[in-house]
């Protein structure tokens, strides 16, 4: 995404309703993508389409602790959809290692 002075911040509704697409397909809801109306709406338009992710199985604790001990070092917070998907943690984890 480009940085543009032009951007046009997302709506309320439509951050709400990718937020639920996050949850169903089991994703995660990129921030700066949540910063621009327009690449929002293509994000929405890619995970409408996509297939809803099968259910998977809740991380587990020590996945949990480890997530949260990097959360601690970085000072940021672990999203909440991540504590009910293994997978998603998992990415989580690995993209802030």
């Amino acid at each position: 995404m480009e940085d543009t002075p032009f951007a046009i911040a997302a709506t309320e509704r439509q951050l709400s309703y990718a937020r639920a697409l996050a949850q169903r397909n089991r994703v995660l809801l990129p921030w700066e993508v949540q910063l621009d109306r327009r690449a929002l709406s293509t994000w929405i338009d890619a995970q409408s389409k996509a297939r809803p992710a099968e259910p998977d199985a809740r991380p587990s604790s020590r996945q949990v602790a480890f997530a949260e001990k990097i959360a601690r070092y970085k000072r940021r917070a672990v999203p909440d959809e991540c504590f009910r998907d293994r997978q998603l943690l998992s990415r989580w984890i690995d993209s802030n290692r």
